[in-house]
């Protein structure tokens, strides 16, 4: 295991939670473990662990380009990693905006209704709780 493999996998856990982590480590077979091992050390150990940024910077320029190419599964996972990242509701939101504009409306369009949807199912759970209060 490399220096960046270990760099990578703690960001990676940081920012996608032990859960996410933990399931794509399961189901990772020898065909794609070369690939789980290049991700982890090149999109996590480097540009998600570089002291440019932070991670909330990172999450909002994420979302955007997933949106903008369509990635509807990776996008709905970064919603999610919002949580962890720092990035607000308001974050994707101008995120989203700024793909309206250098992606097209279309692309924006789609990301909102993926966005919209995961940050319920995010929120449905604290909504049950405040209930239960009650």
């Amino acid at each position: 295991m490399t220096d960046r493999f270990s760099q990578g996998m703690a960001t990676r856990r940081g920012v996608l939670g032990d859960a996410h982590v933990d399931r794509a480590t399961a189901q990772a077979t020898a065909f794609d473990q070369p690939f789980q091992q290049m991700i982890t050390e090149t999109a996590w150990g480097t540009v998600w662990s570089g002291e440019q940024w932070t991670r909330r910077e990172r999450s909002m320029v994420t979302i955007a380009l997933l949106a903008a190419l369509g990635q509807d599964e990776e996008l709905a996972m970064h919603v999610r990693a919002t949580v962890n990242t720092g990035a607000s509701p308001e974050d994707i939101r101008e995120a989203l905006m700024h793909v309206a504009i250098y992606a097209g409306v279309p692309a924006a369009n789609h990301a909102f209704k993926i966005a919209k949807q995961t940050l319920a199912a995010m929120q449905a759970p604290a909504d049950a709780a405040k209930e239960e209060k009650k």
